[in-house]
């Protein structure tokens, strides 16, 4: 290989040790290598930053602020507590949610989604009695595979169109990836409503969990003296059998008086300390003859025009490797953290002294209208409210409704490139005042545009260098010397194993241009090839980082890491299966 081919893969192999490891934000990596690549000469400044000049990562944007409309009116609202019913267990429950939340992710960014799906999933579960967790993973992994049925239904297929269009191909057309991505996505399907039952243990949701942890989910309240429940006995003062929430013990004199029995009588200045649902424990700051005392996580922030959310921190977060206190979080977010999940399980240390991790999930409380403020920002990946009714569907839900209609049917059609229709519709939903100019710059995600845009860089480094082409040898050479199906099977395995690794976008981007030099020496048509490597690339479904829906129901489910690896198994190897299969059977391969 030449000397450019060796710095390219010395450059993406750094790139890759660093998305893996998570020192840098993927945006960061990407940019990082795409100038090294630069400055090593092997790329010149217009490849460099070809991909801002690219249609995918303005797409992608006109898509993030139709999917911010279609959450703020609450435009699905209705038909999710239809289709939902009242009634859980079952795989018919499980089909009744999965199949509606892939068609919905066919055509709309599937994290909003599963943001407005979380807490519905929840309280869903709740009133059955049953355990979120059975729903939650699956809920990620259904809209994953909806991705894949369009080419707008995730920026995966928007970077593979675009590379196409780098390499003087045609841009995908809106239907084009279907013949794919639908028999991919009805087969995992399949396989989630018959294995998830069995394969999925029942984990305690963040919200439950917080019941049975005194230390990690305390409420203190001070007995007024000469308040009208001073001398009265607990049963008395109705404070035995409140709903979901329970008195674990009486602090009076320095001495903790536990349990607590209906008999005993209360004081004036008694300390007591109230265990249970996140969502119920607020209410006692109405109750006649209490009065709010200092509580460890709670303090000045306990009044009653707050409220508990729970939030989930995402991989661009600046909390990521921070304490509560480095990172002055009541200053800065004016809120309170109670409580934080990692991995399934609460965290007992101090929490002032808890470094904060990708998934951690946060229970904190704050003023109403805390999740207005940081739900489009990078600081959390979810913010939801515990307890309380969905937000009603908006006068304007109808215009969001047909803009994506619209959308679907033009670009569906050919009357209009998918770029100029999303465009037009962003447009159009701003001048009709259903977002303003502010909250659709909000909705835009600007790291995963940056990543978009960096991995053109990489990618033509990779062929321009001759390290695709050769990469493309070794592939061959070890799947069977010039079998198709073979080849497809090693690119997409490798595809698969790479997302799981590093953003679903960058492996994307590495992978397309060894898919493409793979076709060119089989002597065959690259872009079925390109759509293999689309619809593995976006299928992540063996860790809770590969793919950010996956993340972002880490926490509310109660997850371990090993139950992605579990459930995500038969899946990862149905859709594999599927995508070999039916990429060299549509296309005559």
């Amino acid at each position: 290989m030449p000397w450019q081919a060796w710095f390219t893969l010395g450059v993406t192999a750094l790139a890759f040790l660093c998305l893996v490891k998570d020192w840098l934000a993927p945006a960061n990596v990407m940019l990082g290598a795409a100038v090294l690549l630069l400055l090593g000469g092997v790329i010149t400044p217009a490849e460099t930053f070809a991909g801002f000049g690219n249609p995918a990562p303005v797409t992608v944007a006109a898509l993030y602020v139709l999917a911010r409309a279609t959450e703020k009116t609450g435009l699905l609202q209705p038909m999710l507590e239809r289709l939902m019913g009242r009634k859980t267990g079952g795989r018919w429950a499980m089909a009744r949610l999965l199949v509606p939340s892939a068609a919905a992710s066919s055509f709309l960014n599937n994290t909003p989604i599963v943001a407005m799906l979380i807490p519905q999933v929840t309280r869903w579960c709740e009133k059955a009695g049953e355990s979120a967790s059975r729903y939650l993973m699956p809920l990620s992994y259904a809209v994953v595979l909806g991705g894949v049925v369009t080419t707008i239904g995730t920026s995966t297929n928007l970077v593979v169109s675009g590379l196409l269009e780098n390499a003087g191909q045609a841009p995908l057309g809106l239907f084009e990836i279907t013949p794919i991505g639908l028999p991919v996505a009805v087969a995992g399907l399949l396989v989630l409503v018959l294995t998830v039952p069995w394969l999925q243990r029942d984990r305690r949701a963040v919200g439950s969990q917080l019941v049975h942890q005194v230390r990690e989910f305390s409420v203190s309240m001070k007995v007024v003296a000469g308040g009208p429940l001073d001398g009265l006995t607990v049963e008395q003062a109705g404070l035995r059998n409140l709903q979901g929430v329970f008195l674990a013990g009486i602090e009076r004199d320095g001495e903790l008086l536990a349990p607590v029995g209906p008999a005993r009588r209360l004081h004036g200045g008694d300390r007591l300390s109230f265990v249970g649902r996140a969502d119920l424990v607020v209410d006692l700051q109405s109750r006649r003859g209490l009065e709010s005392a200092e509580a460890p996580h709670m303090s000045d922030l306990q009044t009653a025009r707050h409220r508990f959310y729970q939030a989930v921190i995402g991989a661009a977060s600046p909390l990521v490797g921070q304490t509560l206190k480095e990172a002055n979080f009541r200053a800065r977010y004016q809120a309170a953290v109670i409580a934080i999940h990692r991995s399934g399980q609460p965290v007992h240390e101090k929490l002032g002294q808890v470094r904060l991790k990708l998934g951690d999930a946060l229970i904190l409380l704050a003023d109403p209208g805390f999740r207005q403020r940081w739900r489009d920002r990078g600081d959390f990946l979810m913010v939801a409210g515990m307890g309380g009714t969905p937000p009603a569907i908006t006068q304007k839900a109808w215009i969001v409704g047909l803009v994506g209609i619209l959308i679907v049917v033009v670009a569906g059609a050919g009357l209009m490139p998918i770029l100029q229709a999303a465009l037009v519709g962003a447009i159009v939903l701003i001048a009709c005042g259903v977002l303003t100019a502010t909250e659709a710059r909000a909705a835009i995600e600007i790291d995963t545009l940056l990543v978009i845009a960096a991995s053109f860089a990489l990618g033509t480094a990779m062929e321009k260098s001759g390290l695709a082409a050769e990469a493309a040898r070794l592939v061959i050479s070890a799947t069977g010397s010039g079998s198709v199906h073979l080849t497809l099977l090693g690119l997409v395995l490798a595809t698969v194993l790479t997302t799981e690794l590093i953003t679903n976008n960058a492996a994307a981007a590495l992978l397309f241009p060894i898919a493409f030099a793979s076709a060119a020496q089989l002597g065959v048509d690259p872009r079925p090839f390109a759509m293999a490597i689309a619809v593995a690339a976006s299928n992540s479904f063996l860790t809770p980082i590969g793919y950010q829906t996956n993340t972002m129901v880490y926490g509310p489910g109660g997850y371990r890491f090993t139950d992605y690896l579990r459930v995500g198994s038969p899946l990862t190897l149905v859709t594999v299966a599927t995508t070999v299969l039916v990429v060299p059977w549509v296309y005559g391969l």
